[in-house]
């Protein structure tokens, strides 16, 4: 009778008390309890017990410093792809609203080079104009020369978003084969 509850005594002995409340295997193999966290539990995982000796919380080993800022660091990079990822997947869904087919997207293209390409037409038919009435007589010079640099500036920039329309589209049907062809 004394060694069952000897026995039921030793085995109750890690939940019979409030003081011990963290759990560990050490280095060594043994389990060790304590009020505070076992100096034998150093660097090793630990658990947390409730007053009824159940886990409500495992505590990893303490990491160095560097550990600390590569898991970080690691974190913010995961973090920052998930963000991007969310992006496309945003954009990709906007895409295929907008088109229906590769057909779709060279139809736009031709609209905005259209567009862009009548404006350069009035700015390049504007320029013509003010040289011509530069070269009249009594005419204000310089008014019409910084007319004539502000419209030349307007027709660089009518050039640039040119090539700027044709990247955007460029991109545009890439990105479209590549989300329909991974659909099929």
């Amino acid at each position: 009778m004394l060694r069952a509850v000897l026995a039921f005594s030793l085995l109750a002995l890690p939940f019979a008390a409030e003081a011990v409340s963290y759990r560990c295997v050490g280095k060594d193999g043994k389990k060790y309890y304590g009020q505070s966290v076992p100096v034998e539990c150093l660097g090793q995982p630990v658990e947390q017990l409730n007053d009824q000796g159940l886990v409500v919380r495992h505590i990893d080993p303490a990491a160095s410093a560097a550990e600390r800022e590569k898991k970080e660091a690691e974190e913010a990079e995961r973090k920052k792809h998930e963000a991007q990822a969310k992006e496309q997947g945003r954009k990709d869904n906007a895409l295929l609203s907008s088109y229906t087919s590769e057909g779709d997207i060279d139809a736009a293209r031709r609209r905005a080079l259209e567009d862009n390409q009548r404006s350069t037409a009035e700015v390049e038919a504007r320029i013509a104009a003010l040289k011509k009435q530069r070269g009249a007589a009594g005419e204000d010079v310089k008014g019409v020369d910084a007319e004539l640099a502000a419209q030349q500036g307007l027709l660089d920039a009518k050039r640039k978003e040119a090539a700027a329309i044709n990247a955007k589209y460029d991109e545009d049907k890439k990105r479209y084969i590549e989300i329909t062809k991974r659909g099929k």
